[in-house]
């Protein structure tokens, strides 16, 4: 009794297929729980197990496999043998096995994987009797495994084993790995096998557990890789998720012309429409279709090579369609004319396809609107409002590949990946040409405006990264003679050498010569008014989707803007007011002489003069923004930053002063105007006079502005203006300013709300006094956050943030989306604490979080009543308004 006791205490970390589903990946990873999903519903898998996350972060801390895993792989290893009839690297009959990762989300080629594992010298000969004595097709994954091995687990350079292969192919006058023989491919071994000898300092491991094991740790490392780190935080995937491993038994498609690996989609991941789309590589495996090292063919043409598997597939994969109730993407082999299942998943897909896709399934019955706004995302709608290229003046076409991800990208071309982040990082845009990706050029990829290669398709590494980021991406641009070294391509004779500007279009495929100028997307185009929803299926999709959101959402969407111009696209855009219009924007240019006069004035007479001209110009501000905004609230900020940013620099006019009395001349004006640059001067100004401090220190500075609003108002029908405060830290600060604020209001005929701006941590502790004086508060999160962390943004984020996100301390900057656990908290204590204090209180957000996708669901959560955004942001935060409501709804309904 006690021993079965021990044995059932022993946390399970191996599963056979039949053991998963797909509602495991968190346990199993995506790729394992898809695996499993597809076995239990009868179709064509080979045998094969998961080894677990859990293992994985076990092994993560303490370097070695968790406690019992070993003698649970060797259980489910032996029932995978007694499956196939075939033991691991047995010397006659060998069973050979893939290891590939799985993480939870989808990370395509970030982490490792190895194929025929198993093989070694005495088993190579029985693998060609199996094969019917195709000793080729042995000694080719004999050179595979050893390649794939030393690279991954041994940290083999890759290049060395690339330049033996190269070798190999030189001096048998072939272009083609297939055109190496048996002998060829034996010799090709032996110089891998010298390679791994001379980096490892041992043989190329002979015994097929020891290999398997050594696989499996790899696996588990690659988690931490830095291609994997760095792509989780460009995906935002949390790094303590850790991979899963998957043992499957191999299955060949480099067995001759009847066999062959290929990848394929239920719809076009590119636009969404559906067909048949996909790539096939024949006498391959499945390596080199997403390597894109060779051309493969679509995927139609596999129906004139293999008409029973091409119909065999196409059944499966409308039926996968229809139970992941989804655009699947694939992976399959076909051996000797036997189709089967690598792998499925829901495909990644473009932001175009996602809409199209969403709203294709709606209306065929498999989904509703709800499900159809929880596919998408705002920053997928952000993507489709880039512009694309303008052809009128028909630039001069060099090449078309494969449009494999939709933009209009223009840049530099260059050839190298870090050269790439180098260029970027001195401001320069850049396009990354290859010939073809791999997981190392992801730092590149990620700093290039768009990416362009000459092999691959839409299934190839490039093209599904390029998809995932939102990154324009060709492929597949055959024609163009890379040459890496030279550091340039060659096309129709025509050289395009590094530091070339050339446009590349991802929709077309097509690549052009020189800076093609870019017009407004036709997203842009409907919301701007000028093109009909009807008119594109691309634009039906988004507005059916966002109406949806729009009906749902409780959050309001107001825009941030201080011009009738951006107020009037603002509306045009959706927006229902405006949230934030920064009043100091408005004294800007030809007014900075007037402000100069408020600063140098003097005497009350002066000031009082100067503050007398600036009230017309402000009252004119005001009725444009009003007329535009009619029957909309506009909160209207009252003058925010440093009075000396309206000053020339301490150090310039100095210098200036003091060259005109070493010449003897006199400085004049200038000389007084130094005289208060220095009396203002402060050490750190964003921390000093201004905001509700200048209200309170330069009488008539704040009354001018609320005169200026509320005489606006009363010339404007509709006008429903708000005053808001910046910068207050204590009630009393409100108080007075509210005092001085409703006795000129008093004079007019014109409701008026005044609240304040909740961006000094003190105010939001202090949220319940404050909420005596307001009518709403409005959360500045830009100076919440700098403020919160004790960090200023314009000098943090270049100095050390990049060290921070690379650390893990960030997982995305805290200016990009809200800090829900210290900066959210001040503001959750400002909601609940205001609003037990008044009830009535109404709650915003201006800060630019305001149109951030994962921010917008935090203040949905915490109660806000609006967020406000840029004008260009204001779909995006209508959208994600409408999709926190039905994630609010979904998780009520399964309480």
């Amino acid at each position: 009794m006690a021993q079965s006791t021990m044995e059932a205490s022993v946390e399970k970390f191996v599963y056979d297929f039949e053991e998963g589903n797909r509602d495991l990946k968190d346990l199993l990873g995506g790729k394992g729980a898809n695996l499993a999903e597809m076995t239990n519903l009868g179709l064509p898998v080979p045998p094969g197990f998961t080894i677990t996350t859990d293992a994985c972060r076990e092994f993560l801390k303490t370097g070695r496999p968790p406690e019992g895993m070993d003698p649970q792989v060797g259980e489910h290893l032996a029932a995978l043998e007694a499956k196939m009839g075939r033991r691991l690297g047995d010397q006659h009959d060998p069973l050979l096995v893939s290891v590939r990762s799985g993480a939870k989300f989808s990370m395509p080629g970030m982490m490792e994987t190895v194929l025929n594992v198993g093989l070694t010298d005495r088993s190579v000969d029985g693998l060609a009797a199996q094969a019917g004595g195709d000793e080729r097709f042995a000694w080719d994954s004999y050179r595979r495994l050893i390649q794939m091995f030393g690279k991954t687990v041994c940290d083999v350079p890759g290049e060395e084993f690339e330049h033996a292969l190269d070798d190999a192919k030189r001096a048998a006058k072939t272009k083609d790995d297939l055109g190496l023989d048996a002998a060829a491919l034996k010799a090709l071994v032996r110089t891998y096998k010298e390679l791994f000898r001379e980096h490892t300092g041992r043989d190329f491991p002979q015994d097929p557990r020891e290999q398997l094991d050594l696989a499996v740790s790899a696996v588990f490392r690659s988690w931490n890789a830095d291609r994997a780190v760095l792509y989780r935080r460009q995906e935002r995937i949390p790094t303590d998720l850790g991979t899963a491993v998957n043992v499957v038994a191999m299955v060949f498609g480099n067995l001759g012309a009847d066999s062959g690996t290929g990848v394929a989609f239920t719809r076009d991941p590119a636009t969404g429409e559906p067909g048949v789309y996909g790539d096939y590589l024949a006498n391959a495996q499945g390596e080199d279709v997403v390597a894109g090292i060779r051309n493969t063919i679509p995927l139609q043409e596999l129906a004139g090579k293999d008409q029973k598997s091409y119909d065999e597939l196409l059944k499966i994969m409308a039926k996968l369609e229809e139970h992941y109730r989804d655009l699947c993407d694939i992976e399959f082999t076909i051996e000797r004319g036997k189709l089967w299942m690598l792998q499925t998943r829901v495909g990644k897909r473009t932001a175009a396809a996602a809409f199209v896709i969403a709203t294709q399934l709606v209306d065929e019955g498999v989904i509703d609107l709800d499900e159809a706004l929880r596919r998408v995302n705002g920053a997928q709608l952000a993507q489709l409002m880039f512009p694309t290229f303008d052809l009128s003046q028909e630039p001069e076409q060099l090449t078309r590949g494969v449009g494999a991800s939709p933009g209009a990208a223009v840049g530099k071309a260059v050839f190298d990946a870090k050269h790439a982040v180098a260029m970027a990082k001195e401001g320069e845009q850049v396009i990354l040409v290859r010939r073809e990706t791999n997981p190392d050029d992801l730092p590149g990829m990620i700093a290039a405006q768009g990416i362009l290669t000459s092999r691959g398709g839409k299934t190839s590494h490039a093209a599904v990264v390029a998809r995932g980021m939102g990154k324009t991406c060709v492929c597949g641009a055959d024609d163009l003679d890379v040459n890496l070294h030279k550091g340039q391509f060659t096309v129709d004779g025509h050289v395009v050498s590094e530091g070339d500007v050339i446009s590349v279009d991802g929709t077309t495929g097509r690549v052009y010569l020189g800076e093609v100028p870019v017009q407004p997307s036709p997203v842009v185009q409907y919301f701007e008014g000028t093109l009909d929803a009807e008119a594109d299926p691309l634009v039906s999709a988004v507005h059916r989707i966002l109406t949806h959101a729009d009906g749902g959402r409780r959050l309001r969407v107001r825009t941030n803007a201080d011009t009738g111009e951006d107020a009037a696209r603002a509306r045009r855009f959706g927006a229902q007011g405006i949230g934030l219009c920064r009043t100091e924007h408005m004294f800007l240019g030809e007014r900075r002489s007037l402000v100069e006069r408020l600063i140098l004035a003097r005497t009350a007479e002066d000031r009082d003069a100067a503050l007398e001209e600036l009230l017309p110009l402000q009252r004119a501000d005001f009725v444009e923004l009003f007329r535009e905004m009619r029957d909309l609230p506009v909160t209207v900020r009252l003058i925010d930053p440093p009075l000396h940013e309206f000053l020339p620099p301490l150090e310039d006019l100095a210098v200036k002063v003091a060259v005109a009395e070493e010449r003897g001349q006199d400085p004049g004006h200038d000389k007084d105007l130094l005289d208060a640059v220095r009396r203002m001067h402060e050490e750190n100004p964003m921390l000093g006079l201004r905001g509700v401090r200048l209200g309170l220190v330069i009488p008539g500075l704040f009354a001018m502005q609320v005169r200026a609003i509320v005489e606006a108002a009363a010339q404007v029908d509709g006008a429903h203006p708000e005053i808001m405060v910046p910068l207050v830290g204590a009630v009393q600060e409100l108080e007075t300013i509210r005092a001085e604020a409703e006795k000129i209001i008093g004079e007019h005929d014109v409701d008026v709300k005044i609240g304040t701006m909740i961006e000094v941590p003190r105010a939001a502790l202090t949220a319940g006094d404050i909420a005596q004086a307001a009518d709403f508060f409005s959360f500045g999160t830009n100076d919440l956050t700098q403020m919160g962390w004790g960090f200023s943004r314009d000098d943090v984020e270049g100095a050390f943030f990049w060290r921070y996100l690379e650390l893990g301390i960030f997982g995305v900057s805290p200016f990009e989306s809200i800090d829900r656990d210290g900066v959210g908290r001040l503001v959750r204590i400002a909601v609940d604490e205001g609003r037990a204090a008044r009830p009535e209180l109404h709650f915003g957000v201006c800060g630019e979080h305001g149109g951030d996708p994962e921010s917008v669901h935090f203040f949905h959560e915490v109660g806000l009543d609006y967020v406000s955004c840029s004008p260009f942001r204001v779909p995006v935060a209508r959208l994600e308004a409408g999709r926190a409501a039905v994630a609010e709804q979904s998780t009520s309904d399964t309480r």
